[in-house]
């Protein structure tokens, strides 16, 4: 049996930590460069990054800068921003990737599998009919084709500047 090593993935599985605002990534990703934090795209009140642990080639979420858990505690103006950027983050995907669809969603709070529960994101993952194959199934490892700095690069560069 072949074997793909993902120790990069470790950091991630045993860690059951549950920041809050003291310790946030989220928070932290927005003061930092955008190539350092893998932001793709910066609005006025959210903005774009690569899931340091994709579950797909190109995986973003989608982060008010202010540090709120619930979407029911976002204002109007977060609400519409989020919306926007996500919409323009799956046609820069589809444009860049070529990807043929996607799967969209928030985890609220720890128990429904949010593994940042204090601060709201929406994750946005591109799919292609090639993707699903049996490396996640039998093996449960994801085989990505990209580094994620090449893939915030190609992002940010085809993102629309007002």
């Amino acid at each position: 049996m072949q074997r793909l090593w993902v120790p990069h993935r470790m950091v991630y599985v045993a860690d059951h930590h549950q920041p809050d605002h003291s310790d946030c990534p989220f928070c932290e990703a927005s003061h930092r460069s955008d190539e350092d934090a893998l932001i793709v795209a910066r609005g006025k009140t959210a903005y774009v990054l690569l899931n340091l642990f994709p579950y797909n080639n190109g995986h973003m979420l989608v982060c008010p800068y202010r540090h709120v858990s619930l979407y029911d505690e976002a204002t109007d103006e977060e609400v519409a921003e989020i919306a926007a950027l996500t919409q323009t983050a799956m046609r820069v995907a589809r444009e860049v990737m070529g990807c043929q669809g996607f799967n969209i969603g928030m985890n609220q709070g720890a128990i429904a599998g949010a593994g940042v529960a204090s601060h709201l994101h929406q994750h946005i993952v591109p799919r292609w009919s090639s993707d699903a194959n049996f490396f996640p199934i039998i093996a449960k490892t994801k085989a990505l084709p990209q580094l994620l700095g090449d893939v915030r690069a190609s992002l940010a560069a085809a993102w629309p500047h007002p």
